[in-house]
This record gives structure tokens, sequence and C-alpha cells, in this order.
């Protein structure tokens, strides 16, 4: 159930949390980077099973806050996050057994072992939403009706600051995002420390070890020199629902997200066809000719069509070759309650939820 994470499942996992960004959760290369050298270095990253934590058991849920593409102009040092779960320890006054993702999208993937490397604490093999989603309220903990308070962030800067109450989970999100854009849109976080029994009822459990393992099948193709797409497809029962080649991207930074449309020209059988991609950090709403074809929670992935590399919503760019692949949310997002939170209206399109793999 406990395993011991080497340097080639940390190069797995860069590229699996890629995918299960859904275009968002920042680029992985760089903590990617970081974690590889500290991993050569002789670091053991413990990982362990939901199930094997006690239910009293604190677990400290962190990630980076802010816009994708500053996360690529800045790159973050290890210990903002480890300081983030500091911060919450002198706060409550009650330290952490284990570190968790709150995303298991992109660079968010890496801040638990960041956090882990500096702490000496396991990293929990879940997290709170099984990909990437643009808001802090958009958790698993959230639909399950968990206390959204209190929040630490850290700034490189020497900027320290404690959420200490809030009426709602959109609070808390109004009230980090603010933080957050004035410390330059990106800040180390620790979210609301939860208990071993709340991690085994409402993460989602290991999301960690299946983004290994997706990168691990990507690797395999790559070697093997098969489809990688193909290969991602199989891992995730997931299906290629455009090919193509981006022909636009419109972004912008406001508001502490990276909002805009992606466009991308059909090749072979899709020639003569676009694909339009809305996106607020992460790829939300995937239209072919108009017809709404994949939306949140459900899993919107752009990829290199010939690596299998996922494409960000900040590292797109025009002339790119690539495949769309949807793949189905987890269950737990597919509620009515769930919906409130993640899906179309919640990101504010007035749309029923379309799943790319019915």
């Amino acid at each position: 159930m406990t395993r011991i994470l080497d340097a080639q499942d940390v190069d797995d996992l860069a590229v699996g949390a890629w995918v299960l960004g859904t275009g968002g959760g920042g680029s992985p290369y760089l903590n990617h980077l970081n974690m590889q050298r500290i991993a050569a270095d002789g670091m053991q990253f413990e990982l362990i099973d939901p199930q094997e934590l006690d239910d009293q058991a604190r677990v400290a849920v962190v990630s980076t806050m802010g816009a994708p593409l500053v996360m690529q102009e800045r790159l973050q040092d290890p210990r903002d996050v480890a300081r983030a779960v500091e911060v919450m320890a002198e706060h409550t006054g009650s330290t952490f057994d284990a570190v968790m993702a709150t995303e298991i999208g992109g660079s968010n993937a890496f801040q638990p072992l960041m956090a882990s490397a500096h702490l000496e604490i396991p990293i929990v093999d879940a997290d709170a939403m099984g990909r990437a989603y643009p808001e802090a309220q958009m958790t698993s903990f959230a639909i399950g009706g968990l206390q959204p308070w209190p929040l630490a962030l850290v700034d490189p800067r020497g900027v320290e600051a404690i959420v200490t109450q809030v009426p709602t989970w959109k609070w808390m999100e109004r009230a980090s995002r603010a933080l957050t854009i004035e410390t330059g849109s990106m800040a180390a976080t620790c979210k609301a420390p939860r208990s071993g029994a709340e991690v085994k009822r409402w993460g989602v459990a290991n999301s960690m070890s299946f983004a290994i393992h997706l990168g691990a099948e990507v690797r395999k193709a790559r070697v093997g020199h098969d489809d990688p797409v193909a290969a991602i497809c199989s891992a995730a029962d997931g299906q290629v629902l455009f090919t193509g080649k981006i022909v636009d991207v419109d972004r912008h930074t406001t508001g502490g997200f990276l909002r805009g449309v992606a466009k991308i020209s059909g090749l072979d059988q899709y020639s003569g066809s676009e694909v339009e991609l809305d996106f607020q950090n992460e790829w939300l709403v995937a239209r072919l000719e108009n017809q709404v074809i994949a939306t949140v929670p459900h899993l919107i992935c752009l990829l290199d069509a010939t690596s299998g590399e996922a494409i960000g919503t900040e590292t797109a760019r025009y002339g790119q070759r690539v495949a769309l692949v949807g793949i189905s949310a987890p269950p737990l997002f597919l509620s009515s309650t769930a919906l409130e939170y993640v899906g179309p209206r919640a990101m504010g399109y007035n749309l029923d939820p379309v799943d790319p793999c019915p």
C-alpha cells in the first residue's frame, strides 16, 4: 500500500499530471526539474494509500494558486509551499502527519513532493479534483460540505497571510484570489486541514499513482514507437474527439486567471471542420462547428499529436499539430450537488454537461 517514488516515477508523474491538468494547473516542467534534481540526490518520496491514514491523522492540502502563464515566468521555491504548511501548523497549533495535492493536474501535482522534501512527511496518494479546476471551491471537499477555512498563503517576498474564516467556499475563492493577485498572480497555499477520515471519504483516491501510470504508458509507447495518444486513451478510457492544427489563440491574464479561446483547424478525416476551445486556466468547453462536444466536469485534454505531450492553455501556439481527447469525469463530480461547483453553469456557461465518452 506504501511505495517509494523513484526518479522514473517523478518523470512519469510530470507527463501524466500534465495530461490530467486539462490545460491548467501550470506546466510541470520547472517543478519537475526541481524534484528531478532532489530525487537524483537521493531524496525518497513516500507515497501512502489514503486508506492507510488514521481517521484522526492531520493532512495538509497544498497547491500553487494563480495564473498558469505567471507560473512559467516565476520559478517556484519549494520552501514556499513548505512554509505555507508551517504557517498553517503555527496557526492551528498542531503539526501535520502527511501532505496531499489539491489538484493532480499540472505543476500542482508536484506541490506535495516539494513540501515533503523539506518537511519530511509522507504524501497521500489522492487529491481533491482528479484533474485541475480554475477556482478554489471546485473540489471534492467543497462538494462534501466540509469547512473551507482556514487557508495559509505564502509569497516569496515574505508575505504570509491567513484567511481565518469565510461564510462560504466561494468567499474563500474570492478572498484568496484577491491576495494572490496582489502577490503577482502566484502564491503557495495550504488549504483547510483535513482529517484522515475526511480524505478517505471525499478525496479522489489513488490519483497520483494513476498520473504516474498514465505517464509510464506514454513513455512505453514512445520507446516502442507506438501511438502515445492511443496509449493515453487506453489507460484513461478516453476518446479522440478531433485532430488538427492550432490556427489561433486569443488569451489574456485577468482577475488572476488566464482566459481565452483557442481555434483548431481539422486535418485528415476532420479536414474542413474547426473546433473552438474556451478556457479559464483549464479547457472548459469544446465546440465542433458550434455544436458542443465536451464540457467540464469531464476532462478536455489537448495533446501533441505525435508525442502525446499535453498542451496547456499558456503553451498552446499557432501551428501545433494536436489531438483533442475527451475523458469522462469521476462519478463523484457528476451529482447535482457536484455540478453546482464544477459543472458548466458554475463556470458561467448556460449549458448542461456534455460527456465526450458517453
